[in-house]
């Protein structure tokens, strides 16, 4: 019995210095982040998933890619503590955006969901508004004007949608919304279609000026409109798409666009996960 009580002290205090060293960790975590905003386009093959982390902490969840690969790409830039996502935004309900939302509201506690109001009759979609009940998440509807605190200064920007959905083109309702931290600047375009971009360059044409952009379904042709992407005039263009996709994503008609404005252009089909930081003065990749 001696022994036996001499091995649980031991167990206890080890269990103490974990705790402590855990402690340590976040503490030294935390302060580490500094006054930075952190963006990070998820590879998580042929769809789109982008966590976005305020210099508060605040965690902005947008799309989560077509299956359960979005578990696998959040741990890559989460604690393995951390279960909790302040909002998730989802551009428009389709397969490759949503198919892994319903793990992430299973295995986090979320605390918004923000959607266009667009909406679809797939299986997925049917579990994804299943679960928002289950698990009474508040829902809110985004639309054009709308500001999105994010905290530390970063605010996230509604551009469109200007009305409630019609019809059953989910990619014409796309969420698309520009991020502001200081004089840095990111766009997020969904699937957004070329009528769409074309328009957001008549009426917002010299407000659409960003560092980087979130490039338009995939970098398919049927998102291409120089209007847009002259206005953009983004030092960066992200396409996040699968390598050798069946779609042929990324179109070359958008590439040889982007490399005509100097844009350099990064893939998650070749690099992965493509990080940014920004200290509000700049943005930078890494």
């Amino acid at each position: 019995m001696k022994i036996f009580h001499i091995n649980k002290i031991k167990i206890y205090f080890l269990l103490l210095l974990i705790l402590a060293n855990l402690m340590i960790f976040y503490t030294v975590f935390a302060e580490t982040k500094g006054n930075l905003l952190r963006v990070s386009f998820l590879d998580v093959g042929q769809g789109d998933a982008i966590f976005i982390e305020s210099p508060t902490g605040n965690q902005l969840l947008i799309d989560g890619g077509p299956d359960t690969t979005i578990l696998n790409a959040l741990g890559r830039v989460m604690p393995f503590y951390d279960k909790t996502i302040d909002a998730v935004l989802v551009t428009h309900p389709d397969q490759d955006h949503i198919g892994g939302i319903p793990e992430v509201l299973k295995n986090f506690t979320v605390g918004e969901y923000i959607s266009s109001g667009a909406t679809s009759s797939t299986g997925t979609s049917l579990e994804l508004q299943n679960d928002l009940k289950k698990f009474n998440i508040k829902k809110e509807i985004a639309r054009a004007g709308e500001i999105i605190d994010l905290g530390g200064g970063a605010i996230l920007k509604i551009l469109y949608p200007v009305s409630d959905p019609k019809g059953t083109d989910t990619n014409k309702y796309s969420v698309v919304a520009k991020l502001y931290y200081g004089n840095s600047t990111f766009i997020f375009t969904g699937d957004a279609p070329t009528d769409v971009l074309n328009y957001l360059a008549k009426t917002d044409g010299g407000k659409l000026k960003s560092d980087v952009l979130k490039v338009a379904h995939h970098g398919s042709r049927n998102s291409l409109s120089p209007e847009f992407l002259s206005a953009v005039a983004p030092e960066y263009s992200v396409i996040s798409a699968a390598k050798n996709n069946s779609f042929g994503h990324p179109h070359q008609e958008i590439l040889d666009f982007l490399n005509s404005i100097k844009s350099r252009i990064l893939g998650t089909y070749d690099l992965g996960d493509i990080y940014f930081v920004s200290d509000g003065q700049n943005s930078y990749q890494h």
